[in-house]
């Protein structure tokens, strides 16, 4: 198994149905700070089930969706059918958009899944696809000093706020138990630390910064704004 077959399969990440909505409510809304006009073309990279998707299309001219995984991608499909925005295609369909094509990309709790060549590669990608002027956000980036132990206490914290605390603790449990801690165990997650991220969007051919508060509710990740250089 490697990371695309495990979210495009059954998993236990989200401890609840409503840890699941309000996790990805507050994402929409957090990326939805970035969006430059209301007419800005805005690309999700790695979107995942998206369910704050119609929110963040409300705040920005037209958004594309993408993720690598096909069922995830299929259910979106099917979600938005007969609608025109968002837009929904995979990643060979993304890279094979014109130069300039967006105006914010974003890819948030993506790259700790991504090794060092898939991350260059799409660094190259997203330069080429961003408008002049254009944005990428980069969020929820691990550095290395952070554990899964943080990880459990930041949602713990995040439960606790929002009511859904008993269904974090067994959550946490079934996690603990679930393929999820095998894959990184086997796998690993990249990690970053804040200098050695910058430099590596500098070599990219960004003009990057660390912008606060990270994009969710895990404040132990960073996020960073960048620009073509």
């Amino acid at each position: 198994m490697d990371w695309i077959s495990f979210w495009d399969g059954a998993h236990a990440i989200y401890v609840s149905d409503r840890h699941k909505s309000l996790h990805y409510a507050r994402i929409a809304a957090d990326i939805a700070r970035f969006v430059p006009s209301p007419g800005a073309r805005v690309l999700d990279y790695g979107c995942g089930e998206a369910l704050g998707a119609d929110a963040l299309a409300a705040s920005c001219g037209h958004l594309t969706v993408c993720d690598a995984a096909p069922g995830v991608r299929e259910k979106l499909r099917q979600r938005f059918s007969g609608r025109a925005n968002p837009g929904v295609l995979s990643p060979d369909e993304v890279a094979a958009l014109p130069d300039g094509h967006f105006d914010l990309i974003v890819a948030n709790s993506l790259l700790q899944y991504l090794d060092r060549p898939t991350l260059d590669g799409l660094l190259v990608l997203w330069r080429r696809l961003l408008a002049p002027g254009g944005r990428l956000l980069l969020a929820d980036i691990i550095p290395p000093n952070v554990s899964a132990v943080q990880d459990a206490a930041a949602l713990l914290s995040f439960a606790a706020k929002d009511g859904f605390l008993p269904a974090a603790v067994v959550g946490l449990v079934r996690t603990a138990l679930s393929p999820y801690r095998k894959l990184r165990g086997e796998l690993g997650l990249s990690m970053y630390r804040e200098d050695a991220f910058l430099a590596l969007l500098r070599e990219a051919g960004f003009a990057a910064e660390r912008t606060r508060p990270n994009v969710g509710h895990n404040q132990n990740r960073m996020a960073f704004l960048a620009r073509v250089a």
